[in-house]
């Protein structure tokens, strides 16, 4: 019987098989899947390398960690063969308070946590395919793996990478959750994404508040609004970021908002991302004031939760601060 299920694994033609994949992702809700071959990321890896020699990653000391394991997916799945790539669109039509004792929260988190959400769709879709295909092995990768999510995506054929180091898609610019299943099964890969759409234009370098954006996708994060307010771990935040914070408790959206291809975006049909309690901000004197019961019940299964309470207290200060400060005040 055994024997019986892995010769129909063999013998399957691999393009038929994407191709039921794929429908069935897209019937999970996903909004875009494709397919690349599991191998070594050589060019990646020379970059990530660079990017951890040049110290742009601050405090993130697990970036450099398992390198090779970001790079190779065998690393992750011994018998890998295929990724699938997949895209969740996140945008919906809110806007921030325009109110500055409010703190702005970046779109990503306005929802449910998206690790949550793909992991599920993920889980659900292998499911799916140990059903069909008996014996099949995958491993879930939703960023919190040592997986690089960006890359794959190229590779896989659903965008490219911007200036501001994000993935753009043509259907939806860069509102995208992206995620991973890496597979023991031979598949038709799509060919990768090769063009770059982004020509000249400058806008995100240009925007950045604080001059994250030191080179074309070459992100500092030290100087990173997002970084400082999420991972950052420091009693305070440094004085050339507090000072430009830009009204942003927790994360930024200010190189995806000037991003031209954004004006393709669509409202997702994802439920899970609409904001909480319709709240794209926050009142800072109740982040401040915030004792850690209601943060726990507020922020269950939330992304905020990674910046801890202490980190959005501290945000919060640097945002009043900034505001007394202000020449305008």
């Amino acid at each position: 019987m055994v024997v019986n299920e892995t010769l129909k694994r063999e013998r399957e033609d691999p393009h038929s098989r994407a191709v039921k994949i794929k429908e069935r992702a897209l019937a999970l809700g996903f909004h875009k899947v494709g397919i690349a071959r599991a191998e070594p990321l050589p060019d990646e890896r020379a970059r990530l390398e660079e990017w951890l020699r040049r110290g742009l990653h601050a405090t993130m000391h697990w970036m450099a960690r398992d390198i090779e394991r970001r790079t190779d997916p065998r690393q992750l799945l011994p018998a890998a063969r295929s990724v699938i790539a997949v895209a969740l669109n996140y945008y919906t039509p809110h806007v921030h308070a325009d109110d500055p004792t409010q703190g702005k929260i970046s779109r990503y988190a306005w929802g449910d946590d998206y690790h949550l959400v793909i992991e599920e769709k993920l889980r659900t879709l292998l499911s799916w395919m140990q059903s069909e295909w008996p014996g099949t092995q995958g491993k879930i990768c939703v960023d919190a793996q040592p997986a690089m999510d960006k890359a794959w995506a190229v590779r896989a054929g659903l965008g490219w990478i911007g200036k501001h180091s994000n993935l753009i898609t043509r259907e939806y610019g860069s509102w995208v959750f992206l995620g991973e299943l890496i597979l023991d099964l031979e598949l038709e890969p799509d060919a990768p994404f090769a063009e770059d759409h982004c020509g000249t234009c400058t806008l995100c370098l240009e925007a950045c508040p604080t001059g994250a954006i030191v080179e074309p996708r070459v992100v500092d994060a030290g100087r990173c609004i997002s970084y400082a307010t999420i991972e950052l771990r420091a009693e305070e935040i440094p004085d050339e970021v507090a000072r430009n914070l830009d009204g942003w408790l927790f994360g930024c959206d200010v190189c995806q908002d000037v991003c031209p291809w954004n004006r393709f975006e669509q409202p997702t049909d994802e439920e899970h991302f609409a904001p909480r309690s319709g709240q794209t901000s926050l009142p800072l004197a109740e982040v401040i004031e915030m004792d850690h019961e209601t943060y726990a019940e507020r922020f269950r299964h939330s992304a905020i939760k990674r910046a801890k309470l202490s980190g959005l207290k501290r945000t919060a200060r640097a945002l009043l601060a900034g505001d007394r400060d202000s020449p305008e005040r």
